[in-house]
């Protein structure tokens, strides 16, 4: 009886630990804020943007989308006062820090779209997310399509700017 009640605590501890395991393994990434770009008919690319948080040094390595023939990840950059984008391998995710994928840095393309993404969509993204141990993470995200001005002008600081010279009749 004893032996019996022993061996079911330690199938218990063991079950418990690997249930452990698996969700340090499947919590690795967080992804939030995930959008894309609404885009007009026609239109051949668009962007796509959110905020990753890895548990240790990681690094966002590739991204697909069934909506799009090519993905890339690129980055903004200024030099010799002219902004540049350019095609990056990687995006380097240190421990416990948020990196952010933005309009003004690092940021996924989506080229040779297949169809218009209408704003209020969902756009499905596979992020793959390498370790420094070389451990890959798949992660699945549905990222909602954005209108071009729905980031800019509402995250502008308002607070100081001098109301009282601007012109309010011609607003609606």
């Amino acid at each position: 009886m004893n032996s019996s009640r022993t061996s079911r605590i330690k199938q218990l501890a063991l079950g418990l630990s690997l249930l452990g395991m698996a969700w340090q393994v499947s919590a690795q990434t967080q992804v939030s804020d995930a959008w894309v770009r609404a885009t007009v008919a026609g239109q051949p690319s668009t962007g796509a943007f959110m905020t990753l948080q890895a548990d240790s040094d990681s690094k966002l390595i590739s991204v697909q989308s069934p909506i799009s023939k090519t993905v890339q990840i690129h980055q903004m950059s200024m030099k010799d006062d002219v902004m540049r984008m350019g095609q990056v391998q990687s995006v380097a995710l240190p421990a416990g820090k948020p990196v952010s994928l933005d309009p003004q840095g690092y940021h996924v393309m989506l080229l040779d779209l297949t169809a218009q993404v209408a704003e209020g969509s969902t756009v499905p993204l596979t992020l793959t997310v390498e370790n420094a141990k070389g451990e890959k993470e798949t992660i699945e995200v549905q990222a909602q399509a954005r209108s071009l001005g729905a980031t800019g002008h509402s995250n502008m600081d308002h607070g100081s700017m001098d109301h009282s010279k601007m012109d309010h009749s011609k607003m609606q």
